[in-house]
């Protein structure tokens, strides 16, 4: 026989439960769902207090039952508002497909990284390997087997950043024809491309952090006629065929002879301006006909191969191509200026 107190609780319970099942069902959003939730299965709610309160069997049976019809009422209204707003966003909310998109923000690569693909197509195109080898770097390799005198300036720790008396940071991209001859005999068609560092002062063209490609080429029967021929090639694919390119004869440890080529200034079309120092030309970098003494220096015999060799800095390339008056904005990282490229 079952006492008057525990026929009142089953009561209540189901009371509550045709109460809250009720209140639910006319529910009509989300937010409105959610207050009837809180109200009949918060921590608060009758419901639960009176869950805490169970001292038999039956009665936590009777309102344990409850909770779970209202937990189910709940889930399914919920299931039934989202379907309504998805059946109302069907046929209300109509998309014109005839209207243009919003057009996104996209990134796009940087300059200097913009001249090195450039380069690397130009020298792909001609049959060269496109390498990049470690940036730090040994005095032998360096200096010692491109043959760097013993005096030279670059040798001194005011122009080169050392770890030690035998490690640092390469100063130019070089090395990489020494690891390229000793890892496989000639003949060798290669350009190197990456970063280098040198003690520089920071001004319209010198900055201590710069990017530099570097080629090699070694056959047999390799003459100046080729170097300069192959140097005009590039520097027409880079900056078209209105540009004038000079050479000029200079001093290198490793090449000899040595030339320097020169690109006629766009930003003064050769009239003379602050960037090319008022002489209508800008230096490209180095070049030359690859000393014997290298060769030597590999085990290679310089009767038998020849060789040119040539580099040029990135940062100078961009600056040519794009007219910048300075190097500097390159590095500086102001998206003004890079976002115009």
């Amino acid at each position: 026989m079952t006492d008057a107190g525990d026929t009142v609780a089953r009561v209540d319970a189901e009371a509550l439960q045709r109460e809250a099942l009720s209140a639910i069902e006319a529910a009509s959003t989300p937010a409105e769902l959610e207050e009837l939730r809180i109200r009949y299965l918060g921590r608060n709610s009758p419901l639960k207090l009176a869950l805490r309160e169970v001292r038999d069997r039956e009665t936590g049976m009777a309102l344990n039952a409850a909770r779970e019809a209202i937990e189910g009422g709940v889930e399914a209204r919920e299931s039934a508002l989202e379907r309504a707003e998805l059946d109302r966003a069907l046929t209300e909310d109509v998309v014109d497909v005839t209207l243009p998109g919003e057009r996104l923000p996209l990134g796009h690569l940087h300059p200097i990284t913009q001249a090195r693909r450039e380069i690397e197509d130009a020298f792909l195109g001609l049959g060269y390997e496109v390498r990049d080898d470690r940036e730090v770097e040994t005095t032998e390799f360096n200096f010692d087997k491109l043959a760097f005198d013993p005096w030279h300036p670059a040798r001194s720790h005011r122009a080169t950043f050392f770890f030690d008396e035998n490690r640092l940071l390469r100063t130019e991209t070089s090395p990489s024809q020494i690891h390229a001859m000793e890892e496989r005999p000639p003949p060798i068609y290669m350009v190197s491309i990456g970063r280098c560092y040198r003690r520089d002062a920071i001004d319209a063209t010198h900055y201590p952090v710069f990017h530099q490609f570097e080629g090699l080429a070694v056959d047999r029967h390799i003459t100046l006629a080729d170097l300069k021929g192959t140097l005009r090639h590039v520097m027409r694919a880079l900056y078209g065929p209105d540009r004038r390119v000079r050479f000029r004869t200079h001093y290198f440890p490793f090449t000899e002879p040595s030339i320097e080529p020169d690109v006629s200034c766009g930003i003064c079309g050769g009239e003379g301006c602050r960037t090319c120092k008022y002489s209508g030309w800008l230096e490209m970098g180095g070049a030359g006909m690859v000393d014997p003494r290298v060769f030597e220096n590999l085990g290679l015999d310089p009767d038998e191969w020849s060789g040119f060799a040539f580099g040029c800095g990135i940062e100078r390339v961009a600056q040519l191509k794009y007219d910048f008056p300075d190097i500097r904005p390159l590095w500086e990282g102001d998206l003004r200026v890079l976002r115009q490229f």
